[in-house]
């Protein structure tokens, strides 16, 4: 035999196939937490756009998600929410809830061009949510009434910009 297969024959396979089974197992342990954390617990979200101006900036702001409170029910009037769009679901937006099932709620119709305003109902188990930015929000003045089932968190702090951590305020200015 030559001196290449001698050599080849010397080599602890099993104790490389164990450690790289070993890593894989670790690996894949790890992607199942961050998966469960990042689905079921807590995440990161990207929002921009002018619906959420002053409390949240136009270029964009990186903001921490809660998706545990939603499951407890514990959404309501004045938090600033992660839904689907109920136009496009295949796009995420932030809105904040005025009001939750059996609320009334007052809001203007065309807040650029009238002063008249309208009264609704909230439907149990929908949620109203409109964009702090009345004048460019898409929001349920224009398609009603939102089901609670297309939340998927609570938006509870700004991560980055650093210059406005922590505060997802309507009262404070970009």
């Amino acid at each position: 035999m030559s001196g290449f297969f001698r050599r080849l024959r010397a080599i602890p396979w099993r104790e490389f196939a164990g450690d790289a089974f070993s890593r894989a197992f670790l690996a894949a342990q790890a992607y199942c937490a961050v998966h469960v954390v990042n689905h079921h617990l807590c995440s990161l979200a990207f929002v921009r756009g002018p619906s959420m101006l002053p409390a949240m900036n136009l270029a964009g702001d990186v903001v921490a998600v809660d998706k545990v409170s939603v499951r407890l029910g514990k959404v309501g009037p004045g938090d600033v929410v992660l839904m689907i769009s109920p136009e496009d679901p295949r796009k995420d937006v932030a809105k904040r809830v005025v009001g939750m099932g059996g609320d009334s709620v007052t809001y203007l119709e065309d807040p650029g061009n009238s002063d008249a305003s309208k009264t609704v109902v909230v439907p149990e188990g929908h949620v109203w949510v409109q964009g702090d930015n009345v004048y460019a929000s898409r929001d349920s003045r224009h398609f009603g009434a939102v089901p609670y089932g297309l939340i998927t968190g609570k938006i509870f702090c700004r991560v980055w910009p650093l210059e406005g951590f922590g505060s997802i305020d309507s009262k404070q200015s970009p």
